[in-house]
């Protein structure tokens, strides 16, 4: 293969320099969302067991059994590419005794994920999420207020045509109940549905309303609703989560086809949508997983949390290339001869130990081409080292003035806060 030839994996798409600008303010813009409001970074491990997906997300999903990147390691484990966040964080909460601390333990992460799935705009292999999660708690407070963070980082990001789809999937008892009604439903209408909706009808019924089948879409229209069967507790809960979102003047429409893709969803589901992104809307979502942390070995524990993709965001927000920006220079140091770069060298440590944006010669060009890359740059100032004179020049203005080298750095800094 000829190096021309390499290329990135398909499915996985380099973060240009161009595009940086906007997942920086992205990122920045989550942290001064999410840390005054208690929420505190953890990042999780690119790999884990594979078990704690397979456990955890659910051994039936679309992830599990056709999405993940799995492997064995030298030791002869199963590892995989975490294809999304929420159980890694569970299983950190466990392992570093964090259900020991008070409750709730509220965390944010920013991190890379990796799913098997057909490559379109806005949907890649690798991908980027951020992610916040809430455990130790069933207060439905806790449920309005990520949703309200979501939503405020949404619109912060300028994402366009926002849409908030909300509904409660009850606990497991009444959702037990409700499955086997579904089962007797789809199964009653088995001619009609999708092949890969049929093979699931005992594994994971509810995935039936996501098909975009024609037939499916259809017979899912007379389907029994699991928000009309929920238990007193589970009406109560989601009534009070509508209530404090009604507080908050954060619209909503409830959607009783809403179920999410991951088994360890119970009561509230949440899932953000934008029209600027077309036919694959979901910008993010989530809801509660009252189950999981008990289901990987810790005690009961109730959570909540949700995840939203950088490039969907930046896609809906207009913000995915932004022209690039780099620092112009405070100084730019230029060479007056070969002889000169350990002391040009020397200055730049100085420079930028004193809080200056600070660049040097570093392509061999000549001093006329150098002046030329400095300008290119926008440096305020440039500095000609040569022997036994310094000149340091204004480039606002053009004007230049000899001094000892030492003196270049106090001159630099004088010059700045003179122009404040």
């Amino acid at each position: 293969m000829s190096a021309a030839s390499v290329r990135a994996p398909r499915g996985t798409h380099d973060v240009l320099p161009e595009q940086a600008p906007a997942r920086a303010a992205l990122e920045s813009r989550a942290r001064a969302i999410l840390e005054p409001a208690g929420y505190e970074r953890i990042e999780t491990p690119a790999f884990e067991a594979t078990e704690l997906f397979a456990r955890g997300v659910g051994e039936s999903t679309d992830i599990v059994q056709k999405e993940m990147y799995t492997f064995l390691d030298g030791g002869g484990r199963s590892l995989s590419l975490r294809p999304e966040g929420t159980a890694p964080v569970c299983r950190a909460y466990l392992e570093h005794g964090m259900h020991k601390r008070p409750q709730p333990v509220r965390l944010w992460y920013l991190s890379s994920f990796f799913r098997y799935e057909r490559a379109q705009a806005g949907r890649q292999r690798q991908f980027w999420q951020v992610g916040a999660e809430a455990l130790g708690s069933d207060d439905p407070a806790l449920d309005a207020e990520l949703i309200a963070l979501l939503a405020r980082l949404l619109e912060e990001m300028g994402v366009a045509e926002v849409r908030l789809r909300l509904s409660s999937l009850g606990d497991p008892e009444s959702r037990g109940a409700y499955r086997e009604r579904l089962q007797r439903y789809l199964r009653s209408h088995e001619g009609e549905l999708a092949p890969d909706v049929t093979a699931r009808i005992d594994a994971n019924p509810l995935r039936a309303f996501d098909s975009q089948h024609a037939g499916t879409m259809r017979v899912m229209e007379g389907a029994p609703r699991l928000l009309e069967e929920l238990s007193a507790e589970d009406a109560e809960h989601f009534a009070t989560v509508r209530q404090l979102l009604d507080a908050a003047e954060i619209p909503y429409e409830v959607d009783p086809t809403l179920v999410r893709g991951l088994d360890y969803y119970t009561r509230t589901v949440f899932e953000f949508t934008s029209e600027a992104l077309g036919a694959q809307s979901g910008v993010g979502g989530g809801g509660r997983y009252d189950g999981l942390v008990q289901l990987l070995g810790g005690p009961p524990t109730p959570a909540i949390g949700f995840a939203a993709g950088v490039e969907r965001i930046l896609l809906a927000s207009g913000a995915t290339e932004h022209e690039n920006a780099p620092c112009a220079p405070d100084l730019f140091l230029a060479i007056a001869g070969e002889q000169r770069r350990a002391s040009a060298f020397a200055l730049l440590q100085q420079a930028r130990r004193a809080g200056l944006a600070a660049q040097m010669e570093l392509a061999g060009r000549s001093l006329k081409r150098q002046l030329g890359h400095a300008d290119r740059l926008g440096a305020r100032y440039v500095a000609i080292v040569d022997h036994p004179q310094t000149v340091l020049k204004d480039m606002r203005d053009g004007s230049q003035t000899e001094l000892e080298a030492n003196m270049l750095v106090h001159a630099v800094l004088r010059g700045l806060r003179d122009l404040t």
